[in-house]
């Protein structure tokens, strides 16, 4: 256990859960993950071994009598007449039978129908009426010599889920965790290992969340296949309902006119659309046009009078081409079948999540940490949807007067949920909500900006807020500053009469076009000073791109920076070398000398990965020498040069996100520009 789990344990005993146990007592169970962490949450929720494997056995038991295989169906069946009665776990839905005046309820896995239901069970339980909901359930059975009677009748149900939670408990506990913490904790609630993720791919994990605790939260994500974006819609919370784009229709989703039964939305707070994109696929203009009217004002009308709702629709779909290709060619929502890839139902998207920078779900990135039971975390995001928390930023900023009205409702909604869940309890700084604001403006900025290229008649905004200091502050998506020269180009345009604004990310644009022959120096490449900001999540940079130009003609290059420490730092530091060695021509001598600070408890190691990189060298042309600064004053990290030139980096040479893959390939190990980056900067200065 790490010292998060023993604090999670202490101050939320009894509603948390060890996260690798679901798949201990899974099985072959094809259940939700909140349907086995409930049953954990009765057994298993302690951080006591001897408790927790008791709690395991007991689990696997009640999933082998009572979880109904559709296989063994027939065998419990005859289980039941049997004895009479049986306690079941399986997905129930309810219909009214017209002609008999009477509910009929229909067993999944069981497979059962026309099971009797009484009224009451109906009132108490009204979703049962709009799709199925996993129960624990006794089940009787009765024969009678009246075959318009049916022998099976539900005695009682039970929806799994948890029962009222503590809210203000629950905000009191928030105030002994960090923020960092408290995100930590958030991110092994929904199953995955924190140290697996940068810190702004937690925050987009943790938007995923949004919907269930803003009302009518519309958001968007569309990436590549197999990163996880279906999974907290289907399987983290029993308020949720994930359902396949293609099967929408509008009696299952608003309203059915025949009996004025409403659908989904009046049911489930969130409800989300499975495979959405798809060029091929095709929607009902009458569907999208409720959808729009619904998105927009939170009401739909079928002829008859108007109906509010609170659902969020939450929209998840694969993308079929990479995102430079999509901003040459198209545009980031060129997925959508045509009936949604229209310029009204975009603008009523609040945010936009980059899918691309969702790394594929491997092995490697699940916790065997403690995390809540995420029915207890469904249950409090429920709670949390009756708050607003959408003008807390103004106590720190001011966002753009320029930015239209449904702009800042979707940048203020996502602003909300981001609070809502990080800081329930307030107590946010000014650095906090910066950092938040700048997430929510660019998932909206990133709606617009496709606008802008689909429809000309949508204005160009300026995306920006002041500080306390007055000062302006832009925003930019992450693919704006990774590909400038198409982010801002219209398809229909010429691309020869584009060009695209001065962007930070111009100095690797620049520095890339730039190898220099073996004997150039840097004045010839008329090399610039300036300080450049990357973002987090982007791709594309690399040593040869950000250093290769400045470090051309030097014969001595003095690297300092006290973190060269862990084995993927050194690594860091041979992949520095080797570029001097590939850019170098072959008859010249080049010296680089590194200065860190020892690696308390592991230096033996260090030294030796340190030394590694000498011998492993010898015979280039490049000497490789290292020294550690005991003083503890070496807090600097930069590089300089006998040429005149010194950069400085606010990571020094780890503007990398550790590669997390223990096995298989992954290109980001042979390839820099396909590694994710960490947040950083770089200032180039001349001596």
């Amino acid at each position: 256990m790490t010292t998060l789990d023993d604090k999670i344990n202490e101050h939320f005993a009894g509603f948390v859960v060890r996260k690798d146990l679901v798949k201990a007592v899974k099985g072959n169970a094809i259940v939700p993950t909140y349907v086995l962490e409930y049953l954990l949450g009765q057994y298993c929720a302690t951080d006591d071994e001897a408790s927790i494997q008791t709690g395991i056995e007991t689990v696997k038991e009640i999933l082998r009598k009572h979880y109904v295989h559709r296989s063994e169906a027939g065998l419990i069946q005859s289980t039941i007449k049997e004895k009479g009665r049986y306690k079941v776990i399986d997905q129930i839905s309810v219909s009214l039978n017209e002609k008999t005046d009477s509910y009929e309820a229909t067993f999944d896995n069981l497979g059962i129908k026309k099971v009797a239901v009484d009224s009451g069970t109906i009132k108490a339980h009204p979703k049962l009426l709009v799709t199925g909901v996993w129960c624990i359930a006794d089940v009787q059975y009765e024969f009678s010599e009246d075959v318009r009677t049916s022998p099976w009748m539900l005695e009682t149900i039970k929806p799994i889920q948890i029962a009222r939670v503590d809210y203000e408990g629950y905000k009191e506990a928030r105030g002994q965790f960090t923020k960092d913490e408290w995100i930590d904790l958030l991110m092994q609630s929904i199953g995955f290992n924190p140290e697996a993720f940068g810190r702004r791919s937690k925050l987009l994990q943790l938007m995923r969340l949004i919907p269930f605790v803003e009302r009518n939260y519309n958001i968007i994500e569309l990436g590549p296949k197999g990163t996880g974006k279906s999974h907290i819609y289907s399987e983290f919370s029993p308020h949720g309902q994930l359902i396949s784009g293609g099967e929408v229709t509008i009696p299952k989703l608003f309203v059915n006119n025949s009996n004025g039964r409403i659908g989904l939305v009046g049911y489930w707070d969130v409800v989300a659309f499975d495979e959405f994109a798809g060029r091929e696929k095709t929607a009902n203009k009458a569907l999208v046009d409720i959808m729009k009217n619904y998105m927009a004002n939170k009401t739909f009308s079928r002829g008859v009078n108007p109906m509010g709702a609170e659902a969020s629709f939450a929209f998840v779909g694969n993308t079929d081409h990479n995102v430079p290709y999509m901003l040459k060619n198209s545009d980031l929502f060129e997925a959508l079948p045509p009936q949604f890839h229209d310029s009204a139902f975009i603008d009523r998207l609040h945010a936009y999540l980059p899918g691309w920078e969702v790394d594929v779900i491997r092995g490697e990135m699940f916790t065997r940490g403690y995390g809540f039971i995420v029915d207890y975390l469904a249950e409090i995001l429920r709670h949390l949807r009756q708050e607003d928390f959408s003008n807390r930023p103004d106590q720190h900023f001011k966002i753009s007067e320029k930015i239209s009205t449904r702009d800042r409702d979707a940048i203020y909604k996502t602003m909300s949920g981001l609070l809502k869940i990080i800081f329930p309890a307030s107590g946010e700084s000014a650095a906090d909500v910066e950092e938040l604001l700048q997430l929510a403006l660019e998932s909206r900025k990133r709606v617009k900006d496709q606008l802008f290229r689909i429809d000309a008649t949508y204005p160009e905004v300026d995306f920006h807020y002041l500080g306390s200091d007055g000062q302006k502050r832009r925003v930019q998506t992450v693919e704006e500053q990774e590909f400038p020269q198409f982010y801002h180009r219209r398809p229909a345009q010429d691309p020869k009469d584009q060009e695209a604004p001065a962007d930070d990310g111009d100095v690797l644009e620049r520095e890339a076009a730039a190898v220099p022959a073996p004997q150039a120096t840097p004045e010839k490449l008329a090399l610039e000073e300036g300080h450049h900001v990357f973002a987090e999540n982007r791709k594309g940079v690399s040593y040869n791109k950000l250093f290769g130009p400045y470090l051309d003609g030097a014969r001595r290059i003095i690297v300092t920076d006290p973190y060269i420490r862990k084995p993927y730092q050194i690594r860091n530091m041979m992949e520095l070398v080797e570029m001097v060695i590939q850019r170098k021509a072959p008859e010249d001598q080049v010296a680089v000398h590194l200065v860190t600070a020892p690696n308390e408890g592991e230096v033996q190691l260090q030294r030796e990965l340190l030394e590694s990189i000498s011998g492993a060298i010898i015979g280039t042309g490049v000497e490789f020498t290292w020294a550690f600064d005991t003083s503890g004053s070496a807090h600097a990290r930069d590089i300089v040069t006998d040429t005149g030139w010194k950069i400085v980096l606010d990571r020094g040479l780890d503007i990398f996100q550790p590669p997390m893959r223990r096995e298989g390939f992954n290109l980001g190990d042979r390839l820099q520009e396909h590694r994710m980056a960490k947040g950083f900067y770089v200032t180039y200065v001349r001596l």
